[in-house]
C-alpha cells in the first residue's frame, strides 16, 4: 500500500486529463481543472470510495468558498489519515490557495494510493448517494448533471437544421446559411479560449515550480547565515568575507574579489579553519617526530663507534658486573 511515494515515482508523471478523467469517473463530477477539488471535500469521497464507510460524509462540505470552510475538510481528511495510519503530510496552505502544481501533486498521490488499495476499480461504490448526506453534495450531484445533460444537448443541437434543410428544398439553405457561419463564429472564441486557459495552467505551473525552487535556496542561504552567526567563528576572515557576499545588495563582480581579499589577508586564519590544512599541519608534526627518532640513534651509533678499545671494554665490564650476582668464596 502506498503512503510515502518519493517524487521520482511514476505516480507523479500522471497528466491533468487522466486525473481529470478519474475523479470525475469515479465521482461522478464534471470538473474541468484539478484545483477545482482544492476544497478537500472530494479528497474526502475519493478516500470513501477506496475505504467505504470510513469517512463521515456529513461532516463534508462541497459548498465550501472560503478558507476556514475548507480546513475542516482536511481536518476529516487527516482524521482518517490518522486512522488509517497513512503517514502522507497535508499541505493545506498551499491546497486551501488553489495552487495547481501543489493541487496535482497532492492528487497524483490520492489516485496512486486508491489503485494500490483497491486495483483501480471500485466495488458497488454509489458516489451520489454517499454525496447526499454532506453538505452541498446535492447541488453539486445536480451541477454534474445538468452539464452533462448540457453537453449532450449541444452535441445534438445541429442535427434538426439539417434535417430541416432536407425537407424545405432549395430555399432554405439561403436562410440555414447565416447560422452555420454564426455556428463557426462562435467555435473559433471557444477554442481560442480554451487555448488561453491552458497556457495560464502551465504558466501557474511554472510559477510555482520557481516558487518551490526559490524556497529551496533560501533556506539553504538562512542555514549558512545561521552557521556564520557561531561565537566561535563569527569574528574569522572567511565567515566576514561570507557575509560581505550575503548582505551585498547588487550584483557587482567587486564584492567577490574583496571578500577574495580578506580572506587573503590573512592566510593563517584561514588555513586554521580549513580541514586540509590541519592534516597537512598533523602530517608534518607527524614527520618531524620521526625525523628526530632517527636523528638520535644515528648520533648514539656514531658516539659508539668513535670509543677507543680501552673505553669500550671497560664498558661492557661494568654492564657484566653490574648484571651478575657477587661472587662468593
Amino acid at each position: 500500500m502506498a503512503t510515502n511515494i518519493g517524487m521520482m515515482d511514476g505516480a507523479y508523471f500522471v497528466g491533468r486529463s487522466e486525473i481529470l478523467a478519474w475523479i470525475n469517473t469515479t465521482l461522478h463530477l464534471n470538473l474541468s481543472k484539478v484545483e477545482e477539488a482544492c476544497s478537500g471535500a472530494v479528497h474526502c469521497q475519493l478516500m470513501d470510495s477506496a475505504h467505504p464507510g470510513m469517512v463521515p460524509m456529513h461532516k463534508v462540505n462541497f459548498d465550501a468558498k472560503n478558507e476556514y470552510e475548507m480546513i475542516q475538510n482536511y481536518k476529516v481528511l487527516q482524521d482518517v489519515f490518522n486512522k488509517l495510519k497513512i503517514t502522507k503530510h497535508i499541505e493545506v496552505s498551499k491546497l486551501v490557495k488553489g495552487r495547481p502544481l501543489d493541487n496535482l501533486e497532492f492528487m497524483q498521490w490520492m489516485k496512486r494510493y486508491c489503485d494500490s488499495v483497491n486495483g483501480g476499480g471500485l466495488n458497488n461504490y454509489n458516489p451520489l448517494e454517499r454525496r447526499e448526506a454532506s453538505r452541498g453534495g446535492r447541488e453539486a450531484a445536480k451541477k454534474s448533471a445538468t452539464q452533462h445533460s448540457s453537453t449532450k444537448g449541444s452535441s445534438a443541437a445541429p442535427r434538426p437544421s439539417s434535417s430541416h434543410a432536407r425537407r424545405n428544398g432549395n430555399d432554405v439553405p439561403s436562410s440555414v446559411n447565416p447560422s452555420n457561419h454564426s455556428a463557426k463564429a462562435s467555435s473559433k472564441p471557444s477554442t481560442s479560449i480554451a487555448a488561453y486557459d491552458e497556457q495560464i495552467t502551465e504558466l501557474k505551473l511554472s510559477v510555482d515550480s520557481l516558487e518551490k525552487e526559490r524556497d529551496f535556496y533560501f533556506a539553504k542561504l538562512r542555514d549558512i547565515e545561521i552557521l556564520c552567526q557561531t561565537p566561535e567563528i563569527e569574528d574569522s576572515p572567511i565567515v566576514a568575507a561570507i557575509k560581505m557576499i550575503l548582505y551585498a545588495t547588487d550584483g557587482d563582480a567587486s564584492v567577490v574579489t574583496e571578500a577574495q581579499a580578506m580572506v587573503s589577508l590573512n592566510p593563517k586564519e584561514a588555513e586554521a579553519l580549513s580541514p586540509i590544512a590541519e592534516a597537512s599541519s598533523e602530517k608534518t608534526s607527524s614527520e618531524i617526530q620521526k625525523r628526530k627518532i632517527i636523528l638520535n640513534s644515528d648520533v648514539d651509533a656514531a658516539g659508539i663507534i668513535t670509543l677507543s678499545p680501552r673505553q669500550r671494554l671497560t664498558d661492557a665490564s661494568d654492564v657484566h658486573c653490574s648484571g651478575s650476582p657477587p661472587m662468593t668464596y
